[in-house]
């Protein structure tokens, strides 16, 4: 753990206390072991669950800087990433985990039980279900999600949930840039902007890693998003 705690300041200047580091140790034993059970994840081992999920959930503080969000939303959050490790970094953080496969969000849930983590919902729902919720709907400064769509259908996913002046951050391998450019339209009918590029390199992982951030600058058309499997039948 100590080689995590120096590469996430190396880094990404993030620096954690020794409750937030018995924290990921918790959540990365529980990891193991629900693993085991069922099919949460296929990084199977200590070193990468700290480099693939731990290391690669904290690179998203290079996107928003020195202002974490208030309201952050992760969906498509699977077994808690990146949404539980940046609520460990920033307790204050609001945070609503949204993920579809049941087991998944019960996982999440006995996590937040378990590392007593205040103010984080977990929705079990479908990403366009929620979009068009008004409990949910514009109502995040930030929206985020790792490896759950193509750029074009995942901006109909989560622009619809971040409020104006809000940002969408999308976690992206090696095709994030060729993606932010062919999505481009679809963020527009949306009412987002493609706002920047930030590559991530990852300590002993090879591909390109990117953070393809959309600015929030005009309200969502009621209209989106449109009914659960039509974003990925039809994209934008």
């Amino acid at each position: 753990m100590e080689l995590l705690v120096r590469e996430a300041q190396e880094l990404f200047n993030v620096h954690m206390t020794g409750r937030q580091v018995m924290s990921l140790i918790t959540y990365e034993k529980e990891l193991l072991e629900w693993n085991q059970k069922i099919n949460l994840t296929a990084i199977r081992d200590v070193e990468s669950i700290r480099t693939k999920h731990f290391l690669d959930s904290f690179s998203c503080v290079m996107a928003w800087q020195a202002t974490p969000p208030l309201r952050l939303i992760d969906v498509g959050t699977g077994a808690g990433f990146p949404g539980i490790p940046l609520k460990i970094l920033y307790p204050n953080m609001k945070l609503t985990l949204v993920e579809s496969v049941g087991k998944k969000a019960k996982f999440c849930q006995h996590i937040v039980n378990e590392l007593r983590l205040d103010d984080v919902e977990i929705v079990h729902l479908r990403a366009e279900d929620l979009g068009q919720d008004s409990n949910h709907r514009e109502k995040y400064d930030w929206a985020v999600a790792r490896a759950v769509a193509n750029l074009s259908v995942l901006s109909e996913y989560l622009i619809p949930l971040v409020k104006i002046g809000g940002q969408v951050l999308a976690q992206k391998g090696e095709s994030g840039p060729a993606e932010a450019q062919s999505a481009e339209k679809a963020m527009k009918l949306l009412g987002g902007k493609l706002g920047q590029l930030i590559p991530v390199n990852l300590p002993g992982v090879a591909d390109d890693r990117y953070l393809v951030v959309v600015n929030k600058i005009a309200a969502t058309p009621p209209q989106y998003p449109r009914k659960p499997g039509i974003p990925t039948k039809q994209p934008l």
